[in-house]
């Protein structure tokens, strides 16, 4: 199975140890950690090391695959990307660092990220969602092909109650079509 991804700009590798810095930083801001479920606020080094751990342990039993989000050219930590199993499909999901937001970053590896599902892992469908107030998460799942599932509300770990959440789902199908035009 491959575990390194590139486009033109990234390299999606498996986290490190040696991320847990910039992983801290990153989505140690609280304007990052509200855009996702899973992320407490404050988020601290044993978080990110927890994590590490948690993601190296469900890629071997295949049910996640996490990816650090690198800048080929200086190899600057940017954010993580990745799929986790739920009950009948893979969700995806992505964050991005404040520094590195309205720049191209998310699209392209969400790209690479959505062809590894469905080349590598042989996937016909997946699933995502993004919270209300978060718009331009919206935009990226649109330009890959994602079309509305409904909506719910999502437990917010930073925010510490449930927020309002567009689910989407991206077929096999739907990808190609968009990614070719």
């Amino acid at each position: 199975m491959v575990w390194r991804l590139e486009t033109k700009r990234l390299l999606l590798r498996v986290p490190a140890p040696f991320d847990v810095a910039e992983i801290v930083a990153l989505i140690g801001d609280y304007d990052v950690a509200k855009n996702l479920s899973r992320v407490p606020h404050p988020y601290r080094e044993t978080d990110a090391r927890g994590w590490i751990e948690a993601m190296a342990e469900a890629r071997f039993q295949g049910t996640e695959y996490a990816f650090a989000i690198t800048r080929k050219e200086d190899d600057a930590y940017l954010g993580s990307i990745g799929l986790h199993k739920r009950e009948d499909a893979f969700e995806f999901g992505y964050w991005l660092g404040k520094p590195f937001w309205k720049q191209g970053y998310a699209t392209e590896a969400a790209r690479r990220l959505v062809a590894f599902a469905f080349m590598e892992l042989g996937l016909e469908r997946l699933i995502a969602g993004y919270f209300h107030d978060n718009p331009a998460s919206g935009h990226v799942l649109e330009k890959l092909g994602c079309v509305p599932d409904g909506m719910d509300h999502r437990d917010c770990l930073s925010r510490g109650h449930a927020v309002y959440c567009h689910k989407v789902v991206l077929t096999r199908d739907n990808f190609w079509k968009k990614k070719a035009a």
